[in-house]
């Protein structure tokens, strides 16, 4: 496991002020990010919102119809979509612990916004991808220092496989799994008036991953894996971010930009490229125990820059850093759920599947054909 030696002091300072948000989905170079369900809560809702909180509930001194709901309310939509993240904020002495889980399938080359055969592939190079699969385990943890300022802190388990031809018509896979990188974020939230809310996010990555995986080809028996097949960044990384949602009657949306922002190099020699998200959803409460949402997302991917002297680029496409960007579109269809009462009272699940309408890549690399997103939370 190949990790930097030494971060200064200054970049942890840069880090905590600048701050940072998760990227919600899994992207080109499958350095993938993890989900959380988490909340973000205005402190005053419109009269007439349906719902209930978790801690106590007054009615607004201030006089008016509106209803000071805390941070914590048993509303199935209140839990953004499963496949976002960075939205949270529990109430001041409260602790949340999470786990999420994302499975992210690729089938067929593109270039560009065309599809690539695998026999164009191997007009190129002498190994062509020819599927991928992404499985992140994720366990989190949040605690409301106050009702506004809030921390978390995430640890991933990720397992990916691919499969591939040669030239001479062999096929084969090769796994890796372990540890991917840790992540801490902040949050400040500020109120934006009655049903809506605003939440600044700051957080680093920490490069626990590993960035020397290794598996048997037809080549070596063991091989050092390209890129998408390794599990952490080998980098310090910026996560800023920022969040906004609101709520009137039964319905409620809200809005997620965020970003990872790599800090030098790694031992390596490479540094992988910045990624840019942005979410809009909408959301439906159809009972006190169910929602469904739906939600649109878009994604930027830089390439690497730099090499790792030990993969050659011309052998497969995954091994050239000039081919791991992209531009992405997708749709997804979610659906919460919450235990209202009783003993499990507050226990959320959080399901959501997405799908690619559009995707322009630095080719031939792997499509994104779907994304699964699966959450559960539950506050103490």
């Amino acid at each position: 496991m190949k990790r930097p030696m030494y971060v200064p002091s200054a970049i942890v300072l840069l880090a905590g002020v600048l701050g940072a948000v998760t990227v919600a989905e899994a992207h080109t170079t499958i350095q993938s990010e993890p989900t959380t369900t988490t909340l973000l809560m205005p402190r005053t809702l419109p009269a007439g919102t349906p719902g209930r909180q978790i801690g106590q509930m007054q009615m607004n001194p201030g006089g008016g119809d509106g209803i000071e709901m805390g941070n914590m309310m048993l509303r199935p939509d209140m839990a953004p979509p499963a496949g976002t993240t960075g939205t949270m904020t529990p109430a001041q002495g409260k602790f949340m612990l999470s786990f999420s889980y994302m499975r992210m399938g690729m089938d067929g080359n593109r270039d560009g916004t065309d599809k690539v055969s695998t026999s164009e592939v191997l007009d190129d190079y002498m190994v062509a991808p020819l599927n991928m699969d992404v499985d992140m385990f994720m366990l989190g943890g949040m605690y409301g220092i106050t009702d506004d300022i809030s921390v978390m802190a995430m640890l991933p388990y990720i397992k990916k496989e691919m499969d591939h031809r040669t030239r001479a018509g062999v096929n084969f896979t090769t796994k890796s799994s372990g540890i991917g990188d840790a992540r801490v974020i902040g949050g400040y939230k500020l109120s934006a008036g009655a049903g809506q809310a605003v939440l600044l996010t700051a957080g680093l990555s920490f490069p626990t991953g590993s960035t020397d995986e290794r598996d048997s080809t037809p080549a070596d028996s063991n091989a050092l894996l390209p890129y998408p097949m390794q599990l952490g960044s080998g980098t310090f990384d910026i996560l800023p971010g920022i969040a906004y949602t609101g709520v009137s009657g039964d319905w409620s949306w809200g809005g997620q930009l965020g970003a990872v922002l790599r800090l030098g190099e790694n031992s390596d020699d490479y540094t992988l490229g910045n990624q840019y998200q942005g979410s809009l959803w909408g959301a439906r409460k159809w009972t006190d125990w169910v929602s469904t949402s739906l939600r649109v997302s878009g994604d930027i991917v830089e390439n690497i820059d730099g090499a790792d002297p030990r993969l050659n680029p011309a052998m497969v496409p995954t091994a050239d850093p000039d081919l791991r960007a992209g531009r992405f579109i997708s749709l997804g269809l979610g659906a919460n759920f919450i235990v209202p009462s009783g003993v499990l009272q507050g226990l959320r699940l959080s399901i959501e599947g997405t799908m690619p309408v559009y995707q322009k890549l630095d080719g031939p690399q792997l499509e994104r054909d779907y994304a699964l997103f699966v959450g559960l939370s539950k506050a103490f």
